[in-house]
């Protein structure tokens, strides 16, 4: 059983933060978490992983023969995906999906759509609002 810690060591204890270590090197990661208020890190390793994948995709691709038809089908069926998942702004060049990052990703979660359709003022009521219940989701329901 661990004792009730004193009134000087809680107060100690506030001024330190857990989640970001500079040694971790995480500084980046705790810094996205908190700019776009995601509770899990779990969704944050996703969107890394994600991120990471359309990286190599898009590098694997620019490996091909540019006359290869193949090459132009992946290509297009890639920026098509991208854009209407709202990650690149155009359809126009492969170059652009080596740019995609974690933060794309996170763009595009509900709270943060609705501080820019200023259904709420900061990220942090949205996402409480969505949490609540008070905001649904447009997804289909199964």
């Amino acid at each position: 059983m661990v004792r009730k810690l004193k009134f000087h060591e809680r107060k100690l204890l506030k001024k330190v933060d857990f989640i970001s270590w500079k040694s971790d090197s995480n500084v980046r990661e705790a810094r996205i978490l908190r700019r776009y208020h995601i509770q899990r890190r779990d969704d944050y390793t996703k969107y890394n992983k994600l991120s990471g994948m359309v990286k190599s995709l898009a590098n694997k691709i620019k490996e091909l023969d540019p006359k290869d038809p193949y090459r132009n089908q992946v290509t297009t069926q890639l920026l098509e995906k991208l854009y209407s998942m709202s990650l690149i702004p155009t359809r126009k060049s492969l170059a652009l999906c080596e740019k995609v990052n974690t933060s794309h990703f996170c763009r595009r979660r509900l709270p943060v759509v609705m501080v820019k359709l200023h259904m709420a003022q900061r990220v942090s009521d949205a996402s409480k609002f969505v949490e609540q219940g008070r905001i649904l989701s447009l997804l289909p329901c199964r």
